[in-house]
């Protein structure tokens, strides 16, 4: 039977004992059903993962020992950061979901010209959790140690304005431009609009910050599946694949 993996924000050290978030012990006991001895694995994106045996398992309060420490980290060796225009309905919770698995290392939401998506103030905070909840879960399930760094929500001009390091380049299926594997890149920046992408206007603001344009291809792609194609072919030519 798999070995569940949860992830706590705590401290984590061999031979302690500590209880669980709600949340986790909820999916424990609920859910998964797990009973005391039972082991799991637990990380807390600080590096590494601990095995643990259960001591007390319940809806809300999930005790467990933690017995050995395994410094397996699975990251890329290239940093890859996601600027996304955000999209609606279940798309955004999809395309985090994917790009975590395939190793992205920053995310940006970006609020664009053609964003239907409209939030602010206290709704905009239970977005970013959500989206936050989407990455811890996508890490318990792909074996990653460490979170991606979901950045605050921006509007594209003031993300354009930000001084960003390595290699960058803004999705333009209009233009001829592919990856090429022949660079040396250990940083990069992949920009993608939201449905409908970015307008010319923004696609020219990019360009004048310095990123290069990019085609996949002489397809057009949805907003879910444009990023998930880039990051592949990110870490194809100079990541882990």
């Amino acid at each position: 039977m798999r070995i569940p993996r949860i992830y706590t924000p705590q401290q984590l050290q061999i031979g302690s004992t500590i209880r669980l978030e709600e949340a986790a012990s909820r999916h424990l006991g609920k859910v998964l059903r797990m009973t005391p001895g039972r082991e799991l694995i637990l990380f807390n994106a600080q590096g590494g993962e601990y095995s643990a045996i259960i001591h007390e398992v319940g809806k809300k309060v999930t005790q467990v020992t933690i017995t050995e420490h395994n410094t397996d980290d699975r990251e890329s060796p290239l940093h890859s950061h996601l600027a996304i225009g955000v999209s609606r309905g279940d798309r955004m919770d999809w395309v985090l979901q994917k790009a975590c698995e395939l190793g992205v290392s920053e995310i940006t939401p970006l609020f664009t010209e053609r964003t239907e998506v409209k939030l602010s103030g206290p709704r905009l905070e239970k977005k970013h959790q959500h989206w936050q909840q989407i990455l811890i879960s996508a890490c318990e399930q792909c074996q990653r140690n460490r979170l991606p760094q979901l950045r605050s929500p921006l509007a594209l001009g003031t993300f354009l304005s930000q001084p960003l390091d390595g290699e960058k380049w803004v999705l333009h299926h209009r233009d001829s431009e592919g990856l090429d594997p022949g660079k040396s890149v250990d940083k990069a920046c992949i920009l993608i609009g939201p449905e409908g992408g970015l307008s010319e206007t923004e696609i020219d603001s990019a360009r004048e910050a310095g990123f290069a344009p990019l085609t996949l291809g002489p397809r057009v792609m949805r907003t879910e599946t444009a990023p998930l194609v880039a990051l592949s072919l990110l870490q194809q030519y100079w990541g882990d694949f």
